[in-house]
């Protein structure tokens, strides 16, 4: 097998092969290269200390106890750690302890997965080929889509509790299937992820909600018993039965929702929309498990933002991605009906904001489309949006900001200092310019601010 890799990394593998060490390329970037991915990341393995590094690379830096050496080539840093064996892990995330080895295969026994532990090295220069070292049978994992711990999968949990969301993680982005021994592994150890940081959490579901159909990653979430540990409220979704054309219970209609927006995510939104959009589409319906009654779900929608709002928090997600999220879901329950007023139409983009009715609309269709929603449903939400676009190409007044007059500017008008009487009257001019747009210009505002002010009864 021949794998493709920088020039700086085969001259690091060179230069440590002629001072008379092993080097190899290791882990997920031999993974990735097999499968034909550029990998993001090369790192390299070896049977030479740290010292030993630093002294055949001068630009270098060895800043942890891991054995690991950031080494600067011409393009690349690229990490070089040392073979090493590790003991016991009592806090399910770091080794107590580190001991470096000269043996690559216990280097590689240490790893997650089967498919994360190859190792290649590239032909001496002006050789014949390379060489991989598969020990454990990862190259046929890969080949067989199959996601399998390094020899004991409890040993390999137990270590690492990150790791039981690793392999679902894993099989959702790549398509691959868990093998049995580990599935079984996982579903015993589960428990061991209500010990991980959030962060860590984070950066899993992350992956899984950007999967090319990631109801498959959340759904193997469930049933290895994982995600009762880390999302109990939505595990409590999969409980809760509902009247749905494509769905049978909250859970799986709140997926069919994340599949339809991640199927029909806008192009050019940018990296934290799509994760609003995403989140949103998986969370929606959050608060139906506490307001089931008879079939209905009454003000699911608010009680789904607290705790939506709750579990985001406890995922460590940005402020703003969690404001964005638990707005949508607040708001994803609205009806329309065609005799609707124009004035209503505004009304309705006030409330949601202007710089989220877009979004909101997204969700509907994806939570529609999730439903199981016929021609009509959907047809009525494209009215409405049709409806939206004309009333914001009006350039109407959304929000006070967009009105022509400002609290300085009735203060001005009317002698008035700073107050409530203030606040009362910009509110009552925006309520008329909902109602009349055209009379959003500052002369007549001016003048319906006297008059309101007066106490008189303010005229069109």
């Amino acid at each position: 097998m021949e794998l493709r890799i920088p020039a700086d990394v085969a001259k690091v593998i060179h230069k440590l092969s002629d001072g008379g060490h092993e080097a190899y390329v290791v882990g997920g970037c031999v993974r990735d290269a097999i499968r034909g991915v550029d990998p993001a990341d090369w790192d390299v393995a070896t049977d030479a200390r740290p010292e030993e590094i630093q002294q055949i690379f001068r630009r270098s830096l060895y800043l942890n106890r891991f054995g690991t050496v950031v080494v600067r080539m011409d393009v690349h840093e690229i990490e070089v750690t040392t073979y090493r064996v590790e003991s016991e892990y009592s806090d399910r995330r770091r080794p107590d302890a580190v001991a470096f080895t000269t043996s690559l295969r216990e280097d590689l026994a240490r790893r997650d997965f089967t498919m994360n532990a190859m190792a290649w090295t590239p032909p001496p220069e002006g050789g014949a080929k390379g060489g991989l070292v598969d020990p454990f049978g990862g190259q046929a994992d890969l080949e067989a889509r199959i996601v399998r711990a390094v020899g004991d999968p409890d040993e390999r949990f137990r270590e690492d509790a990150l790791r039981l969301l690793r392999a679902p993680r894993f099989a959702a982005v790549l398509g691959f299937t868990i093998e049995p021994a580990t599935a079984a592994a996982i579903r015993r150890n589960a428990g061991l992820a209500a010990g991980l940081s959030g962060e860590r959490v984070q950066q899993e579901l992350l992956k899984i909600l950007r999967a090319p159909v990631p109801s498959v990653g959340f759904r193997m979430l469930s049933d290895l018993g994982i995600l009762e540990v880390i999302a109990p409220e939505l595990e409590r979704c999969r409980h809760t039965p509902q009247e749905k054309v494509a769905a049978q219970d909250v859970f799986e209609h709140s997926l069919a929702t994340l599949d339809a927006a991640a199927a029909d995510m806008p192009k050019g939104v940018s990296e934290e929309e799509d994760l609003v959009l995403r989140l949103a589409a998986l969370l929606h319906d959050l608060g139906k498990p506490d307001t089931h009654d008879d079939g209905h779900f009454h003000q699911h929608e608010f009680v789904g933002e607290a705790k939506a709002r709750q579990l985001l928090r406890r995922w460590k997600l940005p402020k703003e991605v969690v404001e964005r999220t638990t707005h949508l879901i607040r708001h994803h329950m609205f009806w329309y009906q065609s005799e609707w007023t124009s004035s209503a139409v505004r009304r309705f983009i006030r409330k949601v904001g202007l710089d989220r009715i877009r979004d909101l609309f997204f969700l509907r269709r994806s939570d529609n489309i999730g439903s199981g929603a016929r021609v009509p449903r959907l047809r009525e939400l494209e009215e409405l949006w049709l409806r939206v676009e004309e009333e914001i190409h009006r350039a109407n007044a959304f929000s006070k900001r967009d009105m022509a007059v400002d609290g300085h500017d009735v203060m001005a008008e009317l002698g008035l200092r700073p107050g409530p009487e203030v606040g009362r009257i910009i509110d009552a001019l925006f309520e008329r310019v909902l109602d009349e747009p055209e009379l959003n210009t500052r002369e007549t505002l001016l003048r319906l601010s006297r008059e309101i002010h007066g106490g008189g009864t303010p005229k069109g």
